[in-house]
C-alpha cells in the first residue's frame, strides 16, 4: 500500500469505541482531508502496523503513518492535534508536547490496555457516510 503525498493515514482499532469517537472528531476538524483512515481489522490497516514494527493484534496499536515515517501513542496523536487548523486543538497539542513522553505514554497504556471496558466496544467498524467514504481505506 502506498500513501497518498498530500495524505496521512491514521491506523485505528475499528471496533473501539472511544478509536471511532477519535476518527468522527477528525472528520469534523480535519476540514483539509488531510487524514485517511484505516482499521487496524482491516488488511490494509494490519499491514501498515506490520511494516512499522507493530502488532496488529496490540490493544496499543495506534498508528500515524506521514511522510513515510510511523508515529505511535501520543506521540501520533499531538502530531494530529498540532496539524489542525483550529487554535484550541493545535495549543492542546503544544500543551500535551510539554508533558514528559514517559508520562504521556504510560497514561496512554493505561487507556489502551483497559479502552473496551472504560469507552466500550462495538460489534462492528465505524461506517462512515457516503460524504466520508473517500477518505477511508477499506481493504
Amino acid at each position: 500500500m502506498t500513501e497518498d503525498a498530500h495524505s496521512a493515514v491514521v491506523v485505528y482499532d475499528g471496533v473501539c469505541l472511544l478509536c471511532s469517537r477519535w476518527v468522527r472528531f477528525l472528520l469534523e476538524h480535519d476540514r483539509q482531508g488531510r487524514y485517511r483512515f484505516a482499521s487496524m481489522q482491516a488488511q490494509s490497516g494490519r499491514q501498515l502496523l506490520r511494516s512499522h514494527g507493530l502488532d496488529p493484534d496490540s490493544p496499543y496499536s495506534m498508528l500515524l503513518v506521514e511522510g513515510g515515517h510511523g508515529y505511535t501513542d501520543t506521540t501520533a496523536i499531538v502530531r494530529i492535534l498540532r496539524s489542525l487548523p483550529d487554535r484550541r486543538w493545535r495549543w492542546l497539542g503544544g500543551l500535551m508536547s510539554w508533558i514528559p513522553r514517559i508520562l504521556r505514554h504510560v497514561a496512554y497504556r493505561f487507556m489502551a490496555r483497559h479502552r473496551y471496558r472504560l469507552f466500550g466496544r462495538s460489534e462492528q467498524c465505524f461506517v462512515p457516510s457516503p460524504e466520508q467514504r473517500s477518505r477511508f481505506i477499506a481493504t
